[in-house]
């Protein structure tokens, strides 16, 4: 089962200058952002199925952000405290659809493209949002690994940028941007996302049909 059940999911793309680079990109003047839609979230453990009709699915271990209480034009020091949580996230991107559309609605909201878990660690002010580790391996092997330091706009700064443009809810999720090192999910693999403090979240890849 889900941990969260958000009314929205914003991600930002291109968060982490290495991953930008690696898909020819720059990184953005002021954060990307797109949409996940809830009916994309599967839990720990569910399979992430790979739709017929991308030739290309690909694995992006990310930070996710729980949203605690209801914000609207916060600042970076309101919006900070009103972080419910940290868990992990994979966005799970047919990247081939993804270039051929331009917009990445479909590319990245296919159902169960958004595992998250396998819980949800409280984030209190103590919490040090600077030195959070995100780790991704398929079938035992480490294809990710960034740091929250590394992120061209800061967790804090993120929640304040996405509330000045709409209100984020309690339990709204906010995916904060994957490391370099994505790759190819493929049927029979085993992908997993691990946050420090968290845990480690496990989805394996099914065909769909």
């Amino acid at each position: 089962m889900p941990v969260v059940s958000p009314s929205k999911i914003v991600c930002v793309g291109r968060n982490y200058a290495e991953h930008a680079k690696e898909l020819g990109n720059v990184l953005p003047e002021k954060p990307l952002l797109f949409f996940k839609p809830p009916s994309a979230i599967i839990g720990h453990g569910e399979a992430i199925v790979l739709p017929p009709e991308s030739e290309r699915v690909e694995h992006e271990g990310e930070i996710a952000v729980v949203i605690g209480k209801r914000i609207r034009r916060a600042s970076a020091d309101e919006a900070r405290a009103a972080i419910g949580g940290i868990t992990c996230a994979n966005d799970v991107t047919a990247r081939d659809l993804q270039k051929t559309d331009g917009q990445w609605t479909r590319a990245k909201g296919f159902d169960t493209f958004c595992p998250v878990g396998p819980r949800v660690v409280p984030a209190d002010a103590q919490t040090d949002l600077t030195t959070i580790e995100v780790c991704c391996r398929v079938n035992g092997q480490e294809r990710q690994h960034g740091r929250s330091s590394e992120m061209a706009f800061s967790i804090p700064f993120l929640l304040s940028y996405i509330s000045t443009i709409m209100t984020l809810e309690p339990e709204d999720l906010v995916l904060t941007g994957t490391p370099a090192g994505v790759g190819p999910l493929m049927a029979g693999d085993v992908a997993e996302v691990e946050v420090s403090g968290v845990g480690v979240l496990t989805n394996p890849v099914e065909a769909g049909r």
